[in-house]
């Protein structure tokens, strides 16, 4: 029996639709932790945390949010992407304007929490969207607009801290970002439910190789997260001025975005080999991380741009290739992944935290860089058990 089209299928959401609402409900769903990092010599000085206390915060957000990945995935193969995207725009707005009030560590710890949830319920439901109606010629791209609304993020935070929190206080970036990220529901592209009954029941997905392959996303992201948590706080340390400081954070969100969007652009024009180009952009990333060991000049230019660039430009490729791989269960399918992505953004925050307020940044960050050696040599395994599924597509 013929299915009939379904409400999603009638509404014809356009791929720039599709794309302009993903990128804005990215945003929307990650600006707390990335806000909370840029502004972090002046939250601290108030509210009396270390570096470690950093480290916890992003810890808890991040930690949150892989708890909260699966369930996610699941809510919008079956509610949609539109209602699932809403609750998580509601969700990071409310705890944006929470964290601009609070007055306590633990309550930054609580908002932070609850704006974890948020973010992976938007970061799912942007992936639905994008594999429901998007162009398969044209899905890298969009796959590398979307993550590049986490650089995006990351270069709003720095330039929050030149011209909100050094002039009329930190507690208004919040304000004003709160506001900004509900505004982000108008743009989301209106839609009906999840997939029809029959397409869920034929969805699979090659669960083991998608667990080597988030492992190795885990180990990466713990790293990478680094460095748009703790950049302005050692470069500080370092002798690096606020300013400077938050504007070298800036130039690091800008050259993520660009080499996220490039890299979709390329992929587009690659049937495979994605998961490994992968391994190779977190493995020379490690040189870029390992030069902020030394934060000044040159050091300090060339570990943001091969830091950012490389090491912290994959995760759009990454949904990209796990997208084409499983077709039938997109926001399933990269959830897994996305859990070892927040997972390594939990634990390596929490362990750079701890390792930089103990023997200082310069070790914290050469720690990081080999983690990032070890996560590109286990991407290329998982690479190899991904393609090789019977239940992934023909593709890799």
């Amino acid at each position: 029996m013929k299915i009939p089209p379904s409400i999603d299928d009638r509404l014809h959401v356009t791929p720039r639709r599709a794309i302009v609402g993903a990128v804005t409900t990215t945003i929307a769903c990650v600006i707390p932790t990335f806000l909370v990092g840029g502004l972090a010599v002046q939250i601290s000085d108030e509210l009396e945390f270390d570096p470690a206390g950093l480290g916890l915060a992003v810890a808890t957000y991040f930690g949150v949010g892989a708890l909260a990945s699966v369930p996610s995935g699941w809510l919008a193969e079956r509610i949609g992407p539109a209602a699932t995207a809403y609750a998580g725009i509601a969700v990071s707005a409310a705890s944006l304007a929470g964290i601009a009030v609070t007055g306590s560590f633990a309550g930054l710890l609580a908002l932070l929490a609850f704006a974890g949830v948020a973010n992976a319920l938007g970061q799912l439901a942007s992936n639905a969207v994008l594999a429901a109606h998007v162009p398969l010629r044209r899905q890298g791209l969009s796959f590398g607009l979307k993550q590049s609304a986490i650089p995006i993020a990351t270069l709003l935070s720095g330039l929050a801290v030149p011209t909100v929190a050094l002039t009329v206080g930190w507690r208004w970036a919040f304000a004003l970002a709160a506001a900004l990220a509900a505004a982000a529901g108008l743009l989301v592209p209106r839609q009906g439910g999840g997939l029809r009954r029959g397409v869920r029941e034929r969805a699979g997905r090659a669960t083991g190789p998608l667990v080597v392959v988030g492992a190795a996303a885990m180990v990466a992201a713990g790293s990478a997260n680094a460095l748009g948590t703790f950049l302005v706080d050692s470069a500080v340390a370092g002798g690096l001025a606020p300013t400077a400081a938050g504007l070298a954070l800036t130039a690091g969100g800008a050259i993520c975005g660009t080499s996220r969007i490039v890299g979709g652009w390329l992929a587009d024009r690659h049937a495979q080999g994605h998961i490994a180009f992968v391994a190779g952009c977190v493995g020379l990333g490690a040189i870029g991380v390992a030069l902020l060991a030394v934060p000044h000049g040159a050091f300090l230019a060339v570990g943001v741009l091969l830091g950012f660039g490389l090491g912290w430009s994959w995760p759009g490729l990454l949904n990209y290739a796990v997208v084409r791989l499983h077709p039938q269960a997109p926001a399933a399918a990269t959830s897994i992944t996305q859990t070892g992505i927040y997972a390594g953004g939990c634990l390596g925050p929490l362990a750079f935290g701890a390792t930089a307020a103990d023997v200082g940044y310069p070790t914290a960050w050469l720690g990081a860089a080999t983690s990032m050696v070890l996560a590109a040599a286990l991407m290329l395994v998982g690479w190899r058990l991904l393609v090789g599924h019977p239940t992934t597509a023909r593709v890799g």
